[in-house]
């Protein structure tokens, strides 16, 4: 089995703020820096770095971002569908605060020129059976969607950044929905993580969901089965890439044949360790790391 990860890639601008800018506000940052990001990219490289084997990378980028390529490379991802085109390379603008939270500006570009013949060309190589992992930062979301359906693939969907694009996309095709508390609110316009799973359950009957509660944990809910897991205890330092590596280190896991349990386990671990270090690739853990790590549970 194969692991197509078709998503974005994108330089991404940090800059370390004391609080998230306020309308009308400006504020001067207390550093820059740049890493290597986008939500398709950090989990190619998250589901490399938790040891799945199988796994592609396709996106576009610009000639600005061609040392990306080797750094998904080095993960142990295929990067033979990574494009390069005359576009610049997306980005990310990112305001870090003081507690490590994080909120983001992006600026698609190169992310946005992915239409359907490149679409097709890339889908060739999978099959009945391969899995699909989608973001929401890309174009022809809908499309892309379809043809893999159409082709008998699993797709795994974290719809992210949620917006009305999203309402094009038949998600009753969506196999595996991996979401954070923000996520779950905007597809079904409630607040309480229960509340959220129950509907969830009702609107996409035949779809596992994975909903990540922050320090709270994550639950698995599937029909009437729900398995919840406690989060590790770690002091944040930046968040941006928490989720990524959780959703990749999850289905590196259940490549792997892991439980569900052990799926979870392995993903709010691993989720955790990238909280403790500064920028998205930089952050994201080692299968051997995490494996030898020692941090414990809340509660």
């Amino acid at each position: 089995m194969k692991i197509l990860d078709f998503g974005s890639i994108n330089l991404d601008f940090t800059y370390q703020v004391d609080h998230h800018v306020k309308t009308g506000e400006t504020i001067t940052s207390l550093n820059r820096t740049v890493f290597p990001g986008g939500k398709g990219y950090n989990q190619a490289v998250a589901l490399g770095r938790a040891g799945a084997e199988g796994v592609f990378f396709a996106c576009r980028l610009g000639k600005d971002g061609d040392f990306l390529i080797p750094i998904c490379s080095d993960a142990g991802v295929d990067t033979r569908y990574m494009e390069i085109t005359d576009l610049p390379t997306g980005q990310g603008i990112i305001q870090l605060n003081r507690e490590g939270d994080n909120c983001i500006i992006l600026f698609p570009s190169a992310n946005r020129s992915i239409d359907e013949e490149f679409a097709d060309r890339v889908l060739e190589g999978f099959t009945c059976g391969d899995l699909l992992l989608l973001q929401n930062e890309i174009s022809s979301l809908s499309y892309i969607i379809d043809r893999a359906y159409e082709k008998g693939m699993r797709i795994v969907m974290n719809p992210s950044p949620f917006d009305f694009r999203l309402k094009e996309c038949d998600l009753t095709k969506i196999g595996i929905f991996m979401i954070n508390e923000t996520e779950g609110n905007q597809l079904t316009g409630k607040d309480d993580p229960e509340e959220i799973l129950d509907a969830l359950k009702e609107l996409y009957p035949e779809t596992e969901i994975i909903l990540t509660l922050g320090e709270k944990g994550s639950v698995y809910s599937y029909k009437d089965k729900r398995i919840y897991q406690s989060a590790y205890e770690v002091v944040p330092v930046d968040t941006t890439a928490a989720g990524d590596t959780f959703t990749g280190y999850y289905l590196a896991s259940l490549l792997k044949g892991l439980s569900i349990e052990e799926c979870l386990d392995t993903a709010s671990k691993a989720s955790a360790m990238s909280v403790t270090v500064k920028g998205a690739i930089p952050s994201i853990p080692l299968y051997k790391d995490v494996m030898a790590s020692d941090i414990r549970k809340r509660g």
